[in-house]
């Protein structure tokens, strides 16, 4: 063989060999003829792209990977392409959004030349996704935004709010919320949630989870990062199952930690499927780690504000609502002792009744007390039974002592609504918040019971509304606080220990529900409850 042609052998591989280098290769390879019809595709082109060989070969490139409303730009791309001039795509290293098979963009760095075959001129395209590094650069100016909203927040609920906008917009996530650990109540609450402009969350909205339940209780139990590829396949969780109906498709959380302490969870949910990234991983390591150290400072800095005011609140409230009824039944003792001889039967009895009156106040205060403490130690038992709420509630209804403000009680309830519930308990609910609408309701003013399921029968929404005095926005935050007051109550002088709500809250939670005061037009106040009809 001639040394020339042994050269040649040497330096100019076979069909074959080629073939094996491009199935091989990490960055997408893809072909296509001067009429734009694919007739190359490599493994590496499917990941990326999301088409099989089989399903690309043959069509055409823009139809495959272009953004349809950059499709005719693309053809008048390959007609420029056609006529051998270098367009705006040959002989550049180029980066653009590409279109993948399932309709989301896929960022990618490319290269296109060309080559005379004996079927005419073909166009070679290598390319890389580059989602990764352009994530990493959103994430830095995401990391400087949460550093500066963390920096500015007077408050750990105002730094929630303002990290989540932050992540959310700089990062383009649909979805994110910062889940914190209560410890007192064991549960996790939602201290904060962005959601990108359009999107309603319907049932996915919920603010209150048990621990090891959806992505934030189980990050916080397994204290790990969790990544749900595919949130529709996640069928094992009910709130995984919501975030897919309303178009969600991947979850990616984080814990919040200082030290070994779990703290909550920092979750983000995007649009599309996406397999587990090391990298996203790592950086929103990062970023929770700076903002557990702030979560836990406040936290430390807020719960010393928070005990010097409940103690300031419990001291209220034992000289207003221990002292008088005390005064009142020393007093009238005192008065019986050194007058009862002088005193004619009818007065007796009234000084009586006025003692056993302040006397069932202090009881009603004691039990309250006791109450709340084996509730939120879990000593309290809930003995779940099927029960008929309606029932319950009217029954509450009946046994309140009548007022003589001419209120008007209005219900909206249907015959039934069962439940598996403890009736005790929910009975304490009802009597809780029919009192409080019916102290808090001037003369002449409406109360309005409300009860119905939603259309699965899963769930019961009952609200109880008045026209009262109603609470200040500025301190609904403080609303289910132990011994906490409005102050639209203390102006009038309306007693009350600052309790009830709190148990309210503890006891419908004790029953996987959920209690919040909705907005409210006009005067007055709305109390919304929800409970699953279901044992959980």
């Amino acid at each position: 063989m001639p040394a020339g042609s042994e050269r040649a052998g040497s330096t100019n591989p076979g069909p074959l060999r080629q073939s094996a280098v491009l199935a091989a290769a990490l960055d997408a390879y893809l072909a296509f003829d001067a009429s734009g019809r694919v007739v190359a595709w490599n493994p590496a082109a499917e990941t990326t792209f999301g088409y099989t060989p089989a399903q690309a070969c043959g069509r055409s490139v823009e139809e495959l990977i272009v953004r349809p409303q950059a499709r005719e730009t693309g053809r008048v791309e390959l007609a420029t392409l056609a006529l051998g001039l270098p367009g705006q795509t040959r002989g550049r290293r180029l980066q653009w959004s590409a279109w993948h098979a399932d309709g989301h963009e896929v960022p990618i760095e490319m290269t296109l030349t060309a080559t005379e075959e004996p079927t005419g001129r073909v166009f070679h395209v290598f390319a890389h996704d580059v989602t990764t590094a352009q994530r990493a650069g959103l994430f830095a100016a995401a990391e400087v935004a949460v550093a500066r909203s963390l920096a500015e927040s007077d408050s750990s609920t105002a730094a929630a709010a303002r990290v989540v906008e932050a992540l959310g917009v700089k990062m383009g996530w649909p979805v994110t919320e910062l889940w914190i650990v209560d410890d007192d109540r064991q549960l996790l609450t939602c201290l904060a949630r962005h959601v990108e402009p359009g999107r309603r969350l319907r049932d996915f909205a919920i603010d209150v989870l048990e621990p090891g339940m959806a992505l934030p209780g189980r990050i916080c139990a397994d204290a790990a990062p969790h990544w749900i590829s595919d949130l529709a396949a996640d069928t094992g969780s009910l709130r995984s199952r919501a975030a897919a109906r309303i178009g969600l498709r991947v979850a990616v959380g984080v814990p919040l930690r200082t030290g070994t302490h779990i703290l909550g969870a920092l979750c983000v949910y995007g649009d599309r499927v996406e397999d587990p990234e090391n990298t996203l991983i790592g950086l929103l390591n990062g970023l929770a780690a700076q903002i557990g150290q702030y979560v836990e400072r406040r936290r430390a800095e807020e719960l010393a504000i928070e005990l010097a005011r409940t103690k300031d609140e419990f001291l209220a409230m034992v000289t207003h609502e221990l002292r008088n009824p005390l005064a009142a039944i020393t007093g009238t003792a005192a008065m019986l002792t050194s007058e009862l001889d002088g005193l004619a039967p009818d007065e007796q009895r009234h000084y009586l009744q006025l003692i056993a009156r302040n006397a069932e106040r202090l009881s009603v205060m004691a039990d309250d007390l006791l109450d709340l403490a084996r509730l939120e130690s879990g000593n309290l038992a809930i003995d779940p039974t099927d029960t008929d709420l309606c029932d319950i509630i009217r029954q509450a209804l009946e046994a309140i002592t009548p007022s003589d403000k001419n209120l008007i009680v209005s219900l909206r309830l249907p015959q039934r609504l069962d439940l598996h519930a403890d009736p005790g308990r929910l009975r304490q609910v009802a009597d809780n918040l029919l009192s409080n609408a019916i102290k808090y309701t001037p003369a002449g003013g409406t109360i309005t019971v409300t009860a119905t399921t939603d259309d699965s029968g899963q769930r019961i929404t009952w609200s109880i509304a008045d026209t009262g005095i109603g609470i200040p926005a500025a301190e609904r935050p403080r609303l289910f606080r132990r011994f906490y007051r409005a102050s639209t109550a203390l102006e009038r002088r309306i007693p009350g220990t600052g309790l009830g709500l709190v148990i309210v809250r503890t006891i419908i939670e004790r029953h996987h529900g959920s209690i919040h005061l909705a907005d409210h037009p006009g005067p007055g106040t709305t109390f919304v409850i929800e409970l699953p009809t279901k044992p959980q």
